[in-house]
């Protein structure tokens, strides 16, 4: 029997713990080391019981494999997302069995999977993008003038995470969406909770170092909360629907039966939160990376069609998505090593957007680099759904912005969400200088 590659104690902690992701230079240096000795290696705790073992895929080639084996390699029936034993028991708890404290297209394996993916897929498709075009540069304006507003009023420092990244592409989304403006703060408050509750900066909870089932405790409320909501706009375009995605869900049908409440809930929640962090980080990413090369920065002032190699790289590079796991469907081979069935496995992106042997310098911000088939959007059946869209509010952001700014630096250190599964900028300081 060939002996298994693993890692425990703090090259486990460096994989598993909230607090690593923070700190970016080293978790590349981290996953270096890891693909180095072994792509695929096997991950204990410490102590019995804390997680389940989980198989880590770093290497890029082997991250592309799985992520289009929805055959082999399932969503379901583990956790989706890496969570301690704890977090795994309070959600079957609350959920009576599941894993899973929402459903949703992230959870649902062949055939359910594209059923329900294919309710809202022509909606993110870009023809039907272009329709929506206008208004998503009218939200690009007005966000970019609330920022020359606040830079105008003090221009020392603004910091662009709270004033542009974290509510542009929530505003975006919404509107797609049909959820009032009056609403959003409660989505963005809400979205925070779901995706920055191990950050206690994002979480809003005013807890430091909360344990894994009060991280549970607090997403769940967060479900609740938005589950609330959805139910009266679910009532309303029912009664009066109208021509946006929320009608669309909500007078969905599935095998000709209406959606039931936990996968309907769960289709208004992943779209509401997930369309909106992952822009987030990317966009955020992108101005840092312009506010670190000013002849980066100049070049795509004065040449827009480069835009889309800035987005392209920053969404790369930041690679906001950092991991799904999965679950084996049968005993198969990955990276050399035999992967029974039952077995977890995470896949993580943030490693194979960062593999050497596939990216050359990778983690240089290189607005030209060509081709670049990165995995932040996934790929396979469960590619990204709104990867069309995040790639258009970003252009536009930022052809609008290129505008009304002549210039920026960095006016501090910016820091990175404490986050295994969504994460990026949590603050982004710069000085700007209006055109």
């Amino acid at each position: 029997m060939r002996d298994v590659p693993t890692i425990q104690g703090d090259l486990a902690r460096a994989v598993t713990d909230p607090a690593a992701y923070a700190d970016w230079d080293t978790l590349l240096d981290t996953f270096d080391h890891i693909r180095a000795a072994a792509p695929v290696v096997k991950v204990l705790p410490d102590t019995d019981g804390v997680f389940d073992p989980f198989w880590l895929v770093t290497g890029y080639d082997d991250v592309m494999r799985i992520s289009k084996d929805n055959q082999t390699f399932l969503n379901n029936p583990r956790a989706v997302v890496f969570s301690l034993a704890e977090g795994i028991e309070f959600a079957r708890q609350m959920t009576g069995g599941s894993p899973h404290m929402v459903a949703s297209l992230v959870t649902f394996d062949a055939p359910i999977h594209m059923k329900y993916r294919k309710l809202t897929q022509e909606w993110f498709m870009p023809k039907s993008l272009r329709s929506v075009e206008d208004a998503i540069r009218a939200l690009a304006q007005a966000t970019v003038g609330r920022l020359i507003d606040a830079v105008q009023n003090n221009a020392a420092e603004v910091d662009f995470v709270p004033l542009v990244s974290a509510p542009y592409p929530l505003h975006v989304v919404m509107q797609i969406m049909g959820v009032p403006e009056e609403d959003e703060p409660r989505m963005l408050m809400l979205t925070q909770q779901m995706f920055g509750g191990q950050d206690e900066d994002l979480n809003q909870s005013g807890m430091k170092d909360m344990t894994a089932e009060q991280i549970t405790q607090l997403v769940a409320g967060a479900v609740k909360d938005f589950e609330a909501y959805f139910a009266a706009i679910t009532a309303e375009k029912r009664a009066r629907p109208t021509g946006d995605v929320a009608s669309t869900i909500a007078n969905a049908t599935v095998d000709g039966q209406p959606l039931n409440d936990r996968d309907m809930m769960g289709y208004y929640i992943i779209l509401a939160a997930a369309g909106h962090d992952t822009t987030s980080a990317s966009t955020a990413g992108a101005m840092l990376a312009l506010a670190r090369d000013p002849e980066q920065f100049a070049r795509v002032k004065a040449d827009r069609s480069l835009l889309a190699g800035i987005v392209e790289e920053a969404i790369r590079w930041t690679s906001p998505v950092q991991h799904f796991m999965r679950t084996a469907a049968q005993d198969v081979e990955i990276g050399g090593q035999r992967i029974a069935k039952g077995d977890w496995l995470m896949i993580n992106y943030v490693a194979a957007n960062h593999d050497p042997s596939h990216f050359s310098d990778p983690r240089t911000f290189d607005a030209a680099r060509s081709p670049n088939r990165h995995l932040a959007f996934g790929a396979g059946g469960h590619q990204c759904l709104g990867l069309h869209l995040a790639r258009l509010e970003m252009r536009i952001l930022f052809d609008v912005l290129l505008d009304r700014i002549a210039a920026i630096e960095l006016a501090g250190e910016p820091a990175r969400s404490k986050s295994t599964f969504v994460g990026g900028l949590k603050t982004l300081p710069l000085k700007i200088t209006p055109s």
